[in-house]
């Protein structure tokens, strides 16, 4: 066989990679991050983007893949301290929020048996827009397990910004699924959250509104919801009206803002950065969620806004400039290689990167064929705008009228725990990756992928999955700072590597004050041997002087 006949054998000059003449093809970025105002997780759970709802269904699991292989060809993966493949959430967890005869149900459904269980699917809404497929159950417990392990990354502090594109499924109720979602990992990431942040705010600038979210923290005051969406009474899920503001504690602390087809990129931008500064200024969030499904976006197959990638990424950076700690989520999208470009960009606008408006080469040229391989293709003009600057701003003065009834952020005793998690905590035992967690590291039981594998290896499934040394922190690159590392529980006091040193021991212990401190031991203290001792020659001692 010559030579010539070998080379078109070989992949990279097969059919899936298209001649794109004059298009030009962004180059990978090859340096690593050295140094960094913040530490950056990516959480992509392995096999998430190879589930499928069915045929005919708008949601499609692939454009997480497709995402994935964007961000890793413009060499996204360099500038990004650590990506996780993170472990799946267990039932038990779930139960967190979700009634356990739900997920007791999800765990048991499958295409093949759904016959006899039809009345349990009509009870609990996994019908039409919710059906039941293969291996829906792992669908769930990867992309919530994605958004937990991102959780507690915040909250041990070990990261500043982590991102999840497969979670953000916010239409989930307690007890039923809704909308596409089945797992509400919003809400149980807000849980985890609240152990460790007194106030949270979450964002959400998906087309449909975060019903699911809203209301599990209807009645709460730690959370505050704010979520931009069309509303007219009957696009889906029909809720979501401005007078929506909560109740009971939580009255005031749920935002909605209802909009009409057609918003433009200046329309929503002005309004957005209008009423989150007025919600971030009047709540003062210890942490946000930001749930950026991109369904707002120009030509959705299920939207009907004109926003571009460019004006959705700004809401990103926005938010982002907050300087809190961050979980940034993905969320409704169903023209997947919008979806795609989206959250690649908005990748690279949280890592601070700069990407060609040319798409890198990968296997998933033909997608994006149409729109000559682009990043930024023209999305928008394609609805007629029904919003008017009279009826946006009427939306502004209404929520800032509301946050005037806040009279301040409220205060929260950090000693709390949601209620929803105080009878697991108490019975549930301890694995490894939470006594970890204990300790500072945050590790939670996910696995770190390694960084120097090619790019379009995870392509093969080769992924070289690094164990962690356990009871360390991870190494930041040098010159980075790990903000909120003082909130890391146990982790006061101790090394960069997590190892006591003698000399932090010198600061830990401290040095008694003569007798003054030994008297208040003997007095208030348990009674030891050493103790008893230390008296009865204290009493000697007495006896003597007299």
């Amino acid at each position: 066989m010559s030579e010539r006949t070998l080379q078109y054998f070989t992949f990279s000059s097969s059919s899936y990679f298209d001649d794109r003449g004059q298009s030009g093809i962004a180059q990978p970025i090859t340096e690593r991050v050295n140094v960094s105002y913040y530490l950056f997780s990516y959480y992509f759970p392995k096999g998430v983007g190879e589930q499928h709802y069915g045929e005919h269904h708008p949601m499609k699991p692939h454009r997480l893949t497709l995402t994935n292989a964007l961000v890793f060809g413009y060499g996204l993966d360099k500038q990004i301290h650590h990506i996780y493949n993170p472990r799946a959430a267990t039932q038990e967890e779930l139960e967190v929020y979700h009634d356990h005869d739900y997920i007791d149900f999800l765990s048991r459904v499958t295409p093949q048996n759904q016959g006899e269980m039809k009345n349990m699917i009509d009870a609990f809404n996994c019908v039409e827009d919710c059906p039941i497929f293969a291996d829906m159950y792992d669908f769930c417990r990867m992309y919530a397990g994605g958004s937990l392990a991102a959780a507690r990354k915040l909250c041990a502090g070990t990261t500043d910004i982590a991102v999840n594109w497969s979670g953000g499924l916010h239409h989930a109720k307690k007890a039923e699924a809704s909308g596409f979602c089945y797992v509400n990992d919003i809400v149980l990431a807000i849980l985890e959250m609240l152990r460790q942040f007194p106030r949270v705010l979450y964002i959400d600038i998906d087309i449909h509104h975060g019903d699911g979210v809203e209301h599990a923290f209807y009645h709460s005051n730690r959370v505050m919801t704010v979520s931009f969406h069309k509303y007219t009474g009957d696009f889906f899920p029909g809720t979501g009206k401005l007078d929506d503001n909560g109740i009971g504690l939580g009255k005031h602390f749920c935002l909605n803002v209802p909009l009409q087809d057609g918003i433009d990129d200046d329309m929503y931008l002005t309004l957005f950065k209008t009423v989150i500064d007025d919600a971030v200024t009047a709540f003062r969030p210890s942490a946000i969620v930001l749930q950026c499904g991109a369904d707002s976006l120009g030509c959705d197959r299920l939207g009907a806004f004109n926003l571009s990638i460019a004006a959705h990424g700004e809401c990103v950076n926005f938010v982002r400039k907050y300087n809190v700690p961050l979980l940034v989520l993905g969320g409704g999208g169903y023209t997947i290689k919008n979806v795609s470009r989206c959250w690649t960009y908005e990748t690279a606008v949280l890592v601070g990167a700069a990407v060609p408006d040319e798409l890198p080469a990968t296997i998933y040229d033909p997608f994006f064929r149409d729109s000559q391989w682009k990043l930024h293709p023209p999305i928008t003009g394609k609805v007629d705008n029904l919003n008017t600057a009279a009826s946006l701003q009427r939306i502004s003065i209404s929520i800032r009228n509301k946050l005037r009834y806040l009279q301040g952020a409220p205060s929260i005793q950090m000693q709390e725990i949601p209620p929803d998690l105080a009878g697991w905590l108490d019975s549930e035992e301890r694995s490894k990756e939470e006594k970890d967690e204990e300790r500072g590291t945050g590790r939670a039981g996910e696995r770190r992928e390694d960084r120097s594998n090619a790019r379009n290896d995870f392509y093969e499934a080769r992924e070289i999955l690094e164990e962690e040394e356990e009871g360390t922190t991870p190494v930041t690159p040098t010159g980075s700072r790990a903000r909120g590392k003082s909130r890391a529980r146990g982790g006061r006091g101790r090394s960069r590597s997590g190892k006591v040193t003698d000399k932090d021991r010198e600061k830990e212990t401290p040095v008694p004050d003569d007798d003054a401190s030994i008297s208040i031991d003997l007095e208030d203290g348990p009674s030891t041997p050493q103790m008893e001792r230390d008296q009865e020659m204290q009493q000697s001692i007495e006896m003597d002087d007299s």
